[in-house]
């Protein structure tokens, strides 16, 4: 299974959902699941943000190898569940062909919460990417109790 994370410009939200969830499927001795990212209007081979290589040492994460990637059809086409982090992200997988993989990352964590967006850091204090952090923190670890739960009944 491939799990996508996309944002805008792939250098804050989506690269630090990938190392959040990434740590957790090796917690989880998930061997058969891959985490990527990508941005809807990323520039190929921009480094993380320096808020979110920050933010990410202090929960032990290395976002330093990060290099964004634009999102593309055939990225969409490669993975198997497409979590976004707003609803302009989703109209941009669904207009790539992942309408029946994709949803909003809080509508996924939580379904019948809203679906509120993920909140950008993007050119914010520390602080600032911190709250986005403990956000998408969450939001990842509801989602993998839901992917946990489905998982164990597709194998019953």
């Amino acid at each position: 299974m491939k799990i996508l994370f996309v944002c805008t410009g792939n250098t804050c939200r989506s690269p630090l959902a990938e190392a959040i969830a990434r740590r957790e499927v090796i917690a989880r001795g998930w061997l058969d699941v891959e985490v990527e990212s990508a941005g809807t209007t990323a520039h190929p081979g921009a480094p993380a943000s320096d808020g979110s290589l920050l933010v990410g040492l202090e929960h032990g994460l290395d976002l330093g190898p990060h290099q964004s990637r634009p999102l593309t059809r055939a990225i969409v086409g490669s993975a198997d569940l497409i979590l976004t982090m707003s609803a302009s992200h989703l109209g941009a997988v669904r207009a790539l062909g992942g309408e029946a993989k994709a949803e909003l990352l809080t509508e996924y964590a939580a379904p019948g919460s809203g679906g509120r967006s993920v909140s950008d850091p993007f050119g914010g204090d520390l602080p600032t990417y911190r709250e986005t952090y403990e956000d998408l923190d969450a939001l990842i670890m509801m989602a993998f109790r839901r992917l946990a739960s489905e998982r164990s009944a597709q194998r019953t």
